[in-house]
């Protein structure tokens, strides 16, 4: 096992780095008191996709040195006799590829987006700092600009997708779903809003977690507000059921770092579904980070 000193300036450069071509993607969207900011970063996505080999961000890029978690998923682990440490390293990077334009009478934009979520015990030298767990998500998706109010909220595009979600793991630690998602998006002034439900593609009778549905529930609502340099964000979700209700939110604060130009980040989770793995455990976990690239 390589050890963390060594592993750490890989994925900061694994972040950091997509390719020369995503660099204006990348960066932070100035915020306009006139102006959109998805509309902003619409058009410096357009500015790089022309490239033939484009690495768009997609998701938040993050790198959390600092996680702990007050109530780790020691159950799942107990027969592999793994003693996990409250303290861990968790890190995100997600990017997307532009494949085709215009596919629906000039409209319908097709993508490949990817994202990998990892949670590593970087501190735990009895084990030899594993990775305790990994995700991966494929999605192919098509997206839709749009332009038309509803509550006084302004909608900027739709998209309509299908994503695959597993830990690549083998046994009773095999977790996976696939699923096929609608996400619409929002804004007014400095507020920006997304719903994403989902349907479950049903699997067989062997399914590794069959009443994955029952603790992720069936969608997710995500609200980020601006403020100067900073972001303030919540993502939501729940099963909606009265009885046996369970769900998650996550709480994001991104805030610029003096004479950098990066951003921290600091994140609050609680509830169900941080990882596959932990789909059916509660955790409480803050991480402090940086962050290389937000929603917006």
């Amino acid at each position: 096992m390589k050890k963390p000193a060594l592993l750490f300036p890989v994925i900061v450069s694994l972040l950091l780095g997509f390719s020369t071509s995503a660099a204006l993607a990348m960066e932070p969207v100035p915020i306009s008191p006139t102006g959109s900011a998805i509309v902003q970063r619409q058009k410096a996505e357009e500015r790089v996709e022309s490239s033939r080999f484009s690495l768009l961000p997609y998701k938040q890029n993050y790198i959390l040195p600092l996680a702990y978690n007050t109530h780790p998923n020691k159950r799942t682990y107990a027969d592999v006799g793994e003693d996990l440490d409250r303290l861990e390293l968790k890190f995100q990077f997600s990017f997307k590829i532009p494949l085709a334009k215009g596919l629906i009478a000039g409209q319908g934009n097709l993508f490949a987006g990817y994202t990998q979520q990892s949670f590593w015990q970087a501190y735990n030298d009895q084990q030899s700092a594993p990775f305790r767990e990994t995700n991966y998500e494929p999605e192919l998706y098509v997206d839709f600009v749009t332009n038309y109010s509803l509550l006084g909220l302004r909608s900027r595009f739709v998209s309509i997708g299908f994503s695959h979600q597993s830990n690549g793991r083998s046994g009773d630690l095999s977790r996976s779903w696939n699923r096929i998602y609608a996400l619409a998006a929002f804004e007014r002034g400095n507020f920006y809003c997304a719903i994403r439900p989902w349907y479950r593609i049903p699997e067989a009778s062997d399914d590794d977690n069959p009443d994955i549905d029952a603790y992720l529930g069936y969608g997710e609502f995500y609200a980020l507000y601006l403020y100067k340099e900073h972001r303030f964000g919540v993502t939501w979700r729940n099963n909606l059921r009265s009885s046996d209700n369970r769900g998650a939110v996550q709480l994001d604060w991104s805030f610029p770092l003096p004479g950098h130009r990066l951003n921290g980040y600091l994140q609050y989770f609680n509830g169900y579904g941080e990882s596959l793995i932990d789909y059916d455990h509660v955790n409480n976990r803050i991480g402090l980070g940086i962050i290389v690239s937000n929603w917006l």
